[in-house]
């Protein structure tokens, strides 16, 4: 087929994004707008993509994989211009060259790669995607002549009324004889309302010297949507969230109302895992076999082994072994590591910890910078106390440790293996093996108190 070089533009503002970033680095589905682009590009056959920068170029450039070149646009004149700046490396490109917008996010690699192989076959000097939306409004229309040939594209502002009427829209999106483009370029003129090169107008350029001129259409206008405002991003993001979903259910995966549930592009799942409603697995994130997640469960960057279990609970760059069931309203925050058939309850909080195998830590407690082993039993209210007023400390509990209610260990401090912990202790030294440690005044019951203070009486009297 020959080779293939991609340009992509990216140097655009996006004002009506109404945002402080560059619009291609808003994210959809847990990728920057601009890296699905290029991943399109690179399913497509792509061989060398070239990236046309602008506004805020250095962050841009910063989303961008390594060894894969970009170019200024100082002033943005226009999607000719644009590619103008990219000619001193096209020169050394042969075969085919595609033009892509970086605010396509949806545009499939198969899809590219089909008009690619159907520009070849046709022997076009270019082919233009185009497709057919509901309401062509704003969009260049694709004009054609008797023998239903592409003769040109004619902007919005620019048509007659009978143009109007062509529902044929230019998606922006271009593939080129290399040599016809590069002869091309040169001969663009700016004389239109807006001043701009316009990479349209090398389709004129190109008929009149012979050239042929397609266009292939794409059948789902879906994948063609540009993304210029929030109200897009988030019709674009549906769309992407349905392509996950439908990827993951054909692999084995149920969803309990798909469409309340938000999965990250990079998310592996497992067969037989059952996703609940309102989750949200975030980038990174990989889910074992057989698992149950949610409802309301949020999992980032983390690693759930087989049938875990995770309910009404945030999970965050953790990690929790086979069998280990989570929540509901638990919290594991970073660097936490939860071992197997391990139970973290309601309301319970884990930071920073190693939790061992058959652990049970059933509510109401917090776990920070701990290495706890395991058939450890915390009660109702346990309280690791971690930081002193400057620095965290470290916890350890050894295997088989009882640690009562409302029991407060004050870190740095080490409860060996089978010891056990009274209720309401405050533990600040350490505990011995199979030693019962107990932590609290001895009580004292003064008889009558009540009456003698009159607090006996009904309040008012």
């Amino acid at each position: 087929m020959g080779g293939l070089t991609t340009v992509i533009l990216a140097a655009g503002a996006g004002t009506r994004m109404k945002s402080d970033r560059a619009k291609v680095a808003h994210e959809l589905s847990g990728m920057t707008m601009l890296s699905w682009v290029l991943e399109a590009a690179d399913s497509a056959g792509s061989g060398k993509n070239i990236v046309v920068v602008g506004h805020q170029a250095e962050a841009v450039r910063a989303l961008v994989p390594d060894g894969t070149p970009c170019v200024l646009q100082e002033q943005r004149m226009g999607t000719g211009h644009a590619v103008m700046m990219a000619a001193d490396l096209l020169h050394s490109s042969a075969g085919t060259i595609l033009v892509l917008c970086g605010d396509t996010p949806l545009l499939r690699g198969e899809t590219l790669r089909a008009a690619w192989e159907k520009h070849l076959q046709a022997g076009n000097a270019a082919t233009v995607l185009t497709s057919l939306p509901p309401d062509p409004t704003g969009y260049g229309r694709i004009v054609r002549n008797a023998e239903n040939r592409v003769t040109g594209i004619v902007e919005h502002r620019d048509a007659t009324p009978g143009e109007l009427e062509i529902r044929e829209i230019n998606t922006g999106v271009f593939l080129f004889d290399a040599e016809a483009l590069l002869t091309a370029l040169p001969l663009l003129k700016n004389e239109n309302s807006q001043g701009e090169y316009y990479l349209t107008d090398t389709l004129g350029i190109i008929l009149s010297e012979g050239g042929l001129v397609g266009a292939h259409l794409v059948e789902d206008e879906k994948e063609t949507l540009g993304i210029n405002d929030r109200a897009q991003l988030a019709e674009a993001d549906g769309v992407l969230q349905q392509r996950i979903r439908e990827r993951h259910m054909k692999a084995g995966v149920t969803f309990r109302l798909p469409e309340t549930s938000w999965i990250a592009a990079d998310v592996a799942i497992g067969p037989d895992t059952i996703i609940m409603p309102g989750t949200c697995l975030e980038k990174g994130s990989v889910i074992g076999p057989g698992c149950l997640i949610g409802p309301h469960a949020r999992i980032v960057s983390s690693t759930l082994a087989q049938g875990v279990q995770v309910a009404n609970s945030v999970v965050v760059e953790s990690e929790i072994g086979e069998e280990t069931k989570v929540g509901p309203y638990a919290y594991l925050r970073p660097g936490s590591r939860i071992g197997r058939h391990v139970k973290i309850g309601d309301f319970v909080e884990i930071k920073k910890s190693i939790i061992g195998d058959d652990t049970k830590i059933s509510h109401l407690t917090y776990v920070g910078d701990a290495e706890v082993g395991q058939r450890v039993n915390f009660g109702c209210g346990v309280v690791v106390v971690n930081y002193d007023g400057r620095n965290k400390h470290r916890t350890v509990i050894g295997d088989d440790a009882f640690i009562g209610c409302n029991v407060n260990l004050v870190s740095p401090v080490e409860v060996k293996e089978h010891a056990y912990i009274a209720a309401g202790s405050t533990i600040t030294s350490e505990v011995p093996a199979f030693a019962l440690a107990i932590a609290r005044s001895r009580q004292t019951v003064l008889e009558d108190w009540v009456k003698r203070k009159g607090y006996d009486k009904p309040k008012g009297t």
